[in-house]
């Protein structure tokens, strides 16, 4: 089957402007069936999910075919999946849940390679009850976080260990299934930050032994909110802080207000838009995961044809070297600062920003102080003439 990135292309109006897009870990571009599902769940009659009317019944269709869609897509039971403003957001409100049932002395384990969305929740759920802090450190020169790593400091008194399935700054992939089952021989349960990965590799849940997954669809195509993925076995152990007339209903009880019904037909779009690109598989789930292995083979050799550019160019340092890794290059060019090349890179029309992208803790155990350094991600709309146009302007800067 191939993989028609021109034809994929055509459907981004975004592109039209003109920028070689490399900010995708940021956020990607939107096609246009996402934004028209926005547009017609906005101007079709909707009111609160229900039964009675035409327009209550379709409130409900919609939210029902977003979890659906987002189970397809994640390899989760759509009884289990819960949509919130943020990843962000879902993940504190985890951490302040699942701490009610801490106790002083307990501990929870973060990691250094994640994002701060991954980290600072847990931090602050463990200081409201006298809970302990453990870092997993990941290797600075190798950009590993391996099992041993997160062993070292599991204990019996570890009740979560916090770990992403992809870094959004160097885009090191560790083995989050081995993880868990440490941490689950540990008694601990495992929080998985999916952001980064969900957008460049095919998931699943189950075999990642993630008890709670999180993901946001604005960064593989959709629009902006969070989704959190888990069993509604485990849901149900949960007792969140909500108000007293909305439902204790497993997934809606983490659920607070009235969703988004606009976005969510946008996230039903998304996954369709995906499974779209392997058409021939008998049902959506297949047609995701064959898609997204033809997403991972087109942005890995994207990813290649950089790094051999870089190489040659010389005068860079790169980042990213973990063996399993997603198209996501954080580099530093000798003796230009960071701003410096991200200004003149875009003044080329390519678009790649340069920071720590949130994951500060990362971009301290690599030497990078809070600044980081400029990061180069791909996207299924990536082509070769945007990696041309790419390692053009780094020449010309260099």
């Amino acid at each position: 089957m191939t993989y028609d990135v021109t034809e994929l292309r055509s459907r981004f109006p975004a592109l039209a402007e003109g920028a070689a897009h490399f900010d995708a870990p940021g956020g990607t571009q939107v096609p246009v069936e996402v934004a028209r599902a926005v547009a017609d769940a906005m101007t079709a009659a909707t009111a609160n999910r229900g039964t009675s009317t035409r327009a209550e019944r379709r409130a409900d269709a919609v939210v029902l075919a977003a979890r659906a869609a987002m189970a397809d897509l994640l390899g989760a039971d759509p009884r289990g999946v819960v949509f919130g403003r943020s990843a962000t957001q879902l993940t504190v409100d985890l951490a302040r849940t699942l701490a009610k049932e801490w106790r002083r002395g307990d501990e929870v384990v973060v990691s250094r390679l994640d994002h701060d969305a991954n980290i600072r929740p847990w931090i602050i759920a463990a200081e409201t009850v006298g809970a302990r802090v453990r870092w997993a450190d990941f290797d600075p020169a190798t950009g590993e976080l391996a099992p041993d790593d997160v062993a070292r400091v599991l204990s019996g008194r570890t009740r979560v260990v916090a770990v992403t399935a992809a870094s959004n700054l160097i885009g090191t992939r560790p083995d989050v299934s081995s993880i868990s089952d440490l941490a689950h021989d540990a008694g601990a349960l495992v929080a998985v930050d999916g952001v980064h990965a969900t957008a460049h590799t095919g998931t699943d849940v189950t075999a990642l032994g993630a008890d709670f997954y999180l993901c946001s669809p604005y960064k593989f195509l959709g629009p902006h909110l969070g989704v959190l993925a888990a069993s509604p076995e485990r849901l149900e152990t949960l007792r969140p802080d909500k108000l007293a007339p909305s439902t204790d209903a497993v997934p809606e009880r983490m659920e607070l207000g009235t969703l988004p019904y606009e976005l969510l037909a946008g996230v039903t779009a998304t996954v369709d838009v995906i499974a779209g690109l392997a058409p021939a598989a008998p049902t959506r789930r297949e047609r995701v995961l064959t898609a997204m292995a033809m997403v991972e083979r087109h942005e890995d050799a994207l990813r290649e044809r950089i790094e051999v550019g870089l190489r040659d160019l010389g005068g860079v340092t790169l980042y990213s070297r973990a063996a399993r890794r997603t198209p996501t290059l954080l580099l530093r060019m000798d003796d230009v600062p960071d701003a410096s090349v991200r200004s003149a890179l875009a003044a080329r029309g390519v678009n790649a920003p340069n920071g720590s992208f949130y994951a500060v803790e990362a971009s301290r155990h690599l030497g990078l102080g809070d600044d980081g350094a400029v990061r180069v991600g791909l996207a299924p709309y990536t082509d070769d003439t945007d990696v041309d146009r790419l390692l053009a302007a780094l020449a010309a800067v260099r």
